[in-house]
């Protein structure tokens, strides 16, 4: 019996390996080409005319061969494909960063007069800020997930949540959330989760956001976002794209794409060491707190007992950087870096206090991230009484505290 791929289920880590790439073989190929042009040659300039127009008209994709590249790219295009399939929707339309993705979705609800978002704290500091500050001329009015309903408004063109939240890993009933809503698309950020853990649209997001420089990519090494939507959604995107420009290089699309074909691989094995180094973390004197989401992730959020700078400078194998999802882990302190650019009030009641921590859990070994991690949470402890006749080198990273070493509370 013949089957269609595009249309049989398949299993999540089996699309993850093959959205996207269903026409290699008929090209000849195995690995998904990279197309760099900028312009495609035409010489019908009639047949250009009516498929610009109907882009102008419609926002489809044009059929036949690309125009231009802030039109729209064929190696961008076949991430985009691969991404709506992990996400269960019927379109996705990709930026040059998340940000990026967060502005067109917002101009395109503003350009219908639906200026005002009803939103959820805490979000990603950028996100926050974004709306806080009506950069787009859009008003925002912050409510607990119970207020939703009643915040809504006949100019409400969104209401935006996060889930896991940035940097707290406060989770969200989706479901709830999106039945709040009513006629209201709602927006769900699931850059932390990923498709791997979460799909938003089947719980009744309409769109759903992802800094793809995440977990999407995951190496670092690329920057990107990207909205899964319905097709009419999606051809609104792409108009504002083309006129803004906020286009995702074809570098990066084909980065993306090769990033989701491990995604899955990666997301569950740095998920089982985050939630190693979680519980170790419950019971460590000198955590005050540990944030830790019951849908599992690579992120863990602790609030430290002492000073969370002097762990950040304690790290050694551990990153300490802002950004995450990479396969090497990264930590930071959000009130300096992520969330800034929130005011320390909103910060405060948001959950997002100034000794919170937040690390992105990478592919490397439980034992090895622990080790760095105590012997960063001890460091103040250990740079002033190091044990008799070992005193460090300069610029090594003090032992790891045993069993019979106080810890300070």
């Amino acid at each position: 019996m013949t089957t269609n791929a595009s249309t049989t289920p398949r299993a999540l880590a089996t699309e993850a390996v093959h959205a996207g790439r269903e026409d290699l073989a008929e090209l000849g190929v195995h690995a998904p080409p990279l197309d760099l042009s900028t312009t495609y040659p035409s010489y019908d300039s009639r047949a250009e005319a009516a498929r610009i127009d109907e882009f102008a008209t419609t926002g489809a994709r044009p059929d036949g061969p690309p125009v231009y590249a802030r039109l729209d790219n064929p190696t961008t295009a076949r991430f985009e494909t691969a991404l709506a399939r992990l996400e269960g929707t019927e379109s996705a339309v990709a930026f040059a960063s998340g940000m990026a993705a967060l502005t067109a979705t917002l101009m395109v609800r503003i350009g219908m007069g639906l200026r005002h978002v009803v939103a959820v704290r805490p979000l990603y500091g950028c996100s926050d800020h974004l709306l806080t500050a009506g950069l787009l001329g859009s008003e925002v009015t912050w409510v607990d997930p119970a207020g939703i309903a009643d915040a809504i408004r006949p100019d409400t063109g969104l209401v935006m949540v996060e889930s896991p939240a940035n940097p707290t890993l406060a989770e969200l009933d989706l479901r709830a959330v999106a039945h709040a809503c009513g006629s209201v698309p709602l927006l769900a950020d699931n850059t932390f989760a990923t498709p791997v853990l979460q799909r938003p649209a089947e719980s009744g997001a309409r769109l759903v956001l992802h800094s793809a420089t995440k977990y999407l990519g995951g190496h670092g090494d690329v920057l990107g976002g990207v909205v899964a939507c319905d097709e009419d959604f999606a051809r609104k995107l792409r108009q504002v794209r083309f006129a803004t420009g906020g286009v995702l290089h074809p570098l990066a699309g084909y980065l993306l794409l090769r990033g989701l074909s491990t995604l899955p691989v990666r997301v569950r094995a740095a998920s089982a060491t985050a939630a190693e180094l979680a519980r170790r973390l419950s019971e460590d004197p000198r955590i005050a707190r540990v944030h830790y989401p019951k849908l599992g992730g690579a992120m863990v959020a602790f609030e430290v007992a002492g000073d969370p700078h002097e762990v950040i400078a304690g790290v050694r194998l551990i990153t300490p950087a802002v950004s995450l999802g990479s396969v090497d882990s990264l930590i930071q302190h959000p009130a300096s870096i992520s969330h800034r650019i929130v005011a320390e009030g909103d910060r405060q009641s948001s959950g997002v206090s100034d000794r919170l921590l937040r690390m992105s859990v990478g592919l490397e070994d439980v034992e090895d991230l622990w080790r760095d991690l105590d012997c960063a949470l001890s460091a103040r402890r250990a740079e002033a009484a190091p044990r008799a006749g070992s005193a460090p080198r300069a610029g090594s990273a003090p032992s790891p505290r045993t069993e019979d070493e106080t810890v300070p509370a």
